[in-house]
């Protein structure tokens, strides 16, 4: 019989392989998209970006991460947990249709009410097919999703290229995006393999917000956690400035997108199974991933942060200058996002769904005042920093308190970070020296330092992940 690490080392690499695919093309989309669209059309898509992000989050009141975790048949849930994710999906973008023109005049962009309304239809293509892809995550088959997935995102590309061609502004983002839910969606809903009835069991169904309900209040601030920087530059700057803020945080999301996405994608379905064996496997388990995840990222955060001009420069041309400064900081916010999320996920194996509600509400009491702050004081950059400070100072320490609370052993993590960290920072002077030395276009900076500072790096992280053997399983 297939072990719980082999299915989850599958549905990995899957992952990991749609997310490679679907980023390349996103990043080469966002190359032509950066050409043909101004400033202004991405600060108003930002900000109904924002607004989907958080319907995405909280569209089926949790019961996706619900039916991931259920213990039984997932025969038996199917019929309430569709009925319960589409009223709920019905309601909420009923809410979002009616309160667009406000969440669009307070944001700074009025004119975004459009776009706000047509990129919040996609939850309810989602509604139909949130208890399948749940269902499909559950037993690790990443295959399927991640075909389903790549199909939509070819749509996409062709749908918003097209469209911004024509003239179409934001909405080119909007419509890409609609036509790609729809068809995953349909896929999916045939690959899932789950009985096609609805209908309404009021046991299973509180079983199902019982546990969802917590859920999607974390998951739901974790959204407006991450996006609350899109809402603040907008309402203090103006969206022009907004979408210089948005191709920062779009390229500070690639790493996240990439690695984090197709981890979480088994994170909560693995530590649940490991959670079920008993505290010590799923310790041992966090004590595997957390120097492995902060080990990588941290040589992504280490080109962002240091290399940020040349890169958004060869990316993007000189008009996107301005976005550098604010990548320099979004790359330590990315670091502690990784890492929170996984703390996030690693709770919600174990049922604690409270817990990640308290954690994030903790962030943002730090987090909303230090956005506004460093927006008023310097613009675009104080906020990239005011988010950096909040993420370091309030969200990871919280994140520790969460899972110790929760019974997880991190005894012996600290030690083995010691090694990256210690990389990272010989990495960054050997890049900053580099780039001051070498006066050259942009791709030859970018290969001289960059390739340097990552050599420096894997000489020093290496032993340490060999440490990692002896972790027992």
């Amino acid at each position: 019989m297939t072990s719980i690490g082999q299915q989850a080392g599958r549905g990995l690499r899957w992952g990991l392989i749609g997310n490679l695919i679907t980023r390349a093309g996103s990043f080469t989309m966002g190359l032509i998209l950066a050409r043909l669209l101004t400033p202004e059309d991405f600060g108003l898509f930002a900000v109904a970006m924002a607004a989907t992000a958080f319907t995405m989050t909280v569209k089926d009141l949790g019961i996706m991460a619900a039916v991931v975790q259920w213990r039984g048949k997932l025969e038996d849930v199917t019929p309430t947990a569709t009925l319960l994710s589409f009223v709920s999906a019905i309601i909420l973008y009923g809410i979002f249709w009616v309160g667009a023109p406000y969440y669009a005049a307070a944001s700074g962009a009025p004119e975004a009410t459009g776009v706000v309304r047509l990129l919040t239809a996609v939850i309810l293509v989602e509604a139909f097919t949130a208890v399948r892809s749940a269902a499909m995550l559950r037993r690790f088959e990443m295959d399927k999703l991640t075909t389903a997935i790549a199909i939509g995102f070819v749509a996409n590309a062709a749908t918003a290229i097209s469209l911004a061609k024509a003239g179409a502004g934001p909405y080119s983002f909007a419509w890409g995006q609609v036509v790609a839910a729809v068809i995953t969606g349909v896929i999916v809903f045939f690959w899932a393999r789950l009985p096609g009835r609805i209908a309404f069991d009021k046991p299973i169904a509180v079983k199902l917000m019982k546990f969802g309900l917590p859920s999607a209040a974390g998951v739901g601030l974790e959204s407006v956690l991450l996006n609350a920087g899109y809402i603040v530059v907008g309402a203090v700057m103006g969206p022009d400035w907004l979408g210089y803020f948005l191709l920062a945080f779009n390229v500070s999301s690639w790493v996240p997108g990439l690695i984090g996405n197709a981890i979480r994608n088994v994170t909560i379905p693995g530590f649940s199974r490991l959670a079920e064996d008993g505290g010590e496997r799923l310790s041992n388990g966090v004590r595997r991933v957390v120097p492995l995840l902060y080990t990588a990222i941290l040589s992504f955060a280490v080109i962002m942060a240091t290399l940020a001009h040349p890169l958004i420069d060869f990316l993007y041309g000189e008009k996107w200058g301005q976005a550098a400064g604010v990548l320099r900081w979004l790359a330590v916010v990315m670091v502690v996002r990784m890492l929170v999320a996984l703390a996030y996920d690693i709770l919600t194996a174990q049922g604690d769904t409270k817990a990640t509600v308290w954690m994030n509400l903790g962030h943002a009491v730090v987090l909303i005042p230090a956005l506004i702050a460093g927006a008023h004081l310097d613009g675009i950059r104080g906020a990239a920093i005011g988010q950096a400070i909040a993420s370091v100072a309030a969200a990871l320490p919280l994140a520790v308190y969460f899972l110790r609370r929760a019974g997880v052993d991190l005894h012996g993590i600290l030690p083995l970070l010691v090694r990256p960290t210690v990389g990272a920072l010989l990495a960054t002077a050997v890049a900053v020296v580099l780039e001051r030395v070498v006066t050259a276009p942009a791709p030859v900076e970018l290969i001289t330092a960059g390739g340097a500072a990552m050599l420096v790096y894997g000489l020093v992280v290496l032993p340490s992940l060999k440490q990692l053997k002896d972790i027992p399983t």
